[in-house]
């Protein structure tokens, strides 16, 4: 019976199999280990180099290589699973290195524009978020905020010309309309570059009268830690 058992479960294992999305291998994960173990490497030394006023932003890993390939995979080629493993990254690193990983905080992913929405079928950093809080057990405010102004993509654009484009971008959502939070927020994005986008989420819950603890985000393009936000 045991030998049964074991031929049911390796056949289920076989059918159950999928293949990586960032390399094709045959695996029955989110990604395969050898991808798994490549994009760890990626991991920053210094999570909290960014974290400093005006807006504090801790970051799980740098921006390029095979981070970049996957944060671009799980965005443009409809493989949303990718967002798990991220996530418990990032939630993992959360509690081992950020200076505030002991506060209460609700976590309030980046939304995406309903059009895009609509476009791609999901917004990464929900999912992201969703796995970030299940490994850091903070709660999740999925609609916190909503975007109310569809804009025009940043690559290519300048810092000013991105702060322009991203004005008035944001609202705050139905989740804080009629009650605000009574512990601060804590935005989450899947890429932090310029800082346009938090800057501008940021002002729409400041505006209206809500904390912003900080940002955290899966990967960063920021190397200098001496740069300002």
């Amino acid at each position: 019976m045991h030998t049964f058992t074991q031929k049911l479960t390796s056949l289920l294992n076989l059918f159950l199999q999928s293949h990586c999305p960032l390399c094709q291998r045959s695996t029955s994960q989110e990604i395969c280990d050898n991808c798994a173990r490549q994009l760890q490497k990626c991991q920053r030394q210094n999570s909290i180099s960014l974290w400093k006023e005006p807006l504090p932003v801790f970051s799980w890993g740098e921006y390029g290589g095979i981070v970049k390939r996957a944060i671009a995979v799980m965005k443009y080629e409809n493989q949303p699973q990718i967002a798990r493993p991220l996530g418990q990254w990032l939630g993992e690193s959360w509690l081992l290195n950020s200076p505030k990983r002991d506060s209460q905080a609700v976590v309030v992913p980046i939304p995406l524009h309903a059009s895009k929405l609509h476009q791609r079928k999901y917004n990464q950093a929900a999912l992201i978020a969703q796995s970030f809080c299940e490994i850091t057990g903070l709660k999740l405010k999925l609609d916190g905020l909503t975007r109310v102004r569809q804009t025009q993509a940043q690559f290519g654009l300048s810092v000013s010309g991105r702060e322009q484009n991203l004005k008035t971008a944001f609202a705050v959502g139905q989740e804080f309309r009629h009650r605000l939070p009574n512990v601060p927020v804590l935005l989450l994005d899947d890429i932090y570059t310029t800082g346009a986008t938090a800057r501008s989420a940021v002002q729409t819950l400041r505006e209206y009268g809500i904390v912003v603890l900080g940002l955290v985000a899966v990967a960063t393009t920021v190397k200098d830690e001496s740069i300002q936000n």
